[in-house]
Parts: structure tokens; C-alpha cells; sequence
């Protein structure tokens, strides 16, 4: 419904961040990262995902795209709504979960309260599996992906975890030395160029 919510943050308390957009104030959901970059008087853009049910309206507010695409990312998981994939997205940022994924750190993920051993593994499992299928379809389409073997391998599925196409990981990996770097390195900084543009 809502792309994203621009205007002067009214308050914040615990995990909701109130914009006042046009004398309107919206109260959005939001991650430990996103409160800490939003502050009560200035203004703010944010970006939104609006859960809708017979007996709620819910605005889930974000800071940055890769937020939101990581928390849609985890919602297509069976068993997570929107209230733990925020509890999710507050203890571990984007770049994190997507290192997590690819290299099935179960632990990374234990440490959001509420997500124990055997969630946290189908995290990992069905996450793993969307990027497995999205490598097949590029073998299948013949489009070049990195080679199997270092962090860059690992860094280009990582991305597409959080959402980007190949086409964008290939013109954001090509801006970067990637010999040198780990896999947690080389998503961050390729998310730092995304944000360039």
C-alpha cells in the first residue's frame, strides 16, 4: 500500500518509530538498526511493508531497502510472520543473515530470543534453497556466475538472498577487489555501493 513514509519522527518507544507525515502520524514497527538511525524530531524516510489482517493494519517501517527485502525475504519462510522476522532483522543485520544462509551458521541466528535450533535451521534450509534454485536458473540461461570457489562465490549468493537480481550483483562485484576479502566483507561492501547509487 505504502512505499515508503518521509517526514519528521514524532517519538519513538521500544520498537516503534511514530513519522508525522502531513499532520498524520504513522506508527511503524521497526528494527534496533532503524530506531537507532531515526531520531524524534528530524526527519526520516522509510521505507514500508503493510500487514494487513481482518483485525489489524500493521506498518513495518526500515531504514534501507535491504532491511525491508531481507524481512519479505523471511517472511516467505513457513512458520515466520512479521513480528519475529523483526525480532530477527534486530539482532542480526542484512549482511549478517545472508553470511548466516550461505554459510549455515545456525548460531548466528539462536541469538534472536525466540528462535531456537530447529528454526533457525529451516531458516537456513528454505533460504538456501531459493538461492540454489535462482543459481539452477542462471546455469539453465547460460549467464556467467562467479566461480564456485572463495568468499566471491559465497558473497554472490548472499546477495541474492537479499533480494538482488544477478544482473545488479554483477555491476556491484565489479566494482570490487574481491581477491582479498572475506565473504562478510565483500557484502558489505557491496551494499555500501548499492547505496551510491
Amino acid at each position: 500500500m505504502f512505499y515508503y513514509l518521509e517526514g519528521n519522527v514524532a517519538l519513538t518507544d521500544g520498537n516503534i518509530a511514530v513519522i508525522d507525515v502531513g499532520g498524520a502520524g504513522y506508527k511503524c514497527h521497526v528494527t534496533a538498526a532503524t530506531l537507532a538511525r531515526v531520531l524524534p524530531g528530524k526527519r526520516a524516510k522509510l521505507y514500508t511493508y503493510c500487514n494487513i489482517r481482518e483485525d489489524a493494519f500493521d506498518i513495518f517501517g526500515f531504514y534501507t531497502t535491504e532491511e525491508k527485502r531481507c524481512f519479505e525475504l523471511l517472511l516467505t519462510v513457513s512458520g515466520i510472520g512479521p513480528k519475529a522476522a523483526l525480532s530477527i532483522l534486530s539482532s542480526c543485520t542484512p549482511e549478517a543473515l545472508a553470511v548466516a544462509v550461505v554459510s549455515d551458521d545456525v548460531s548466528a541466528l539462536t541469538s534472536t530470543p525466540g528462535v531456537g535450533k530447529k528454526l533457525a535451521q529451516r531458516i537456513i534450509l528454505e533460504l538456501k534453497d531459493k538461492v540454489t534454485r535462482e543459481a539452477e536458473i542462471l546455469r539453465a540461461e547460460g549467464l556467467a556466475a562467479p566461480s564456485p570457489e572463495g568468499g566471491a562465490f559465497e558473497a554472490h549468493a548472499a546477495l541474492s538472498v537479499l533480494g538482488y537480481t544477478n544482473a545488479e550483483i554483477t555491476a556491484l562485484m565489479r566494482r570490487l577487489k574481491t581477491d582479498s576479502m572475506t565473504t562478510e566483507e565483500i557484502v558489505r561492501e557491496a551494499l555500501k555501493q548499492s547505496l551510491k547509487k
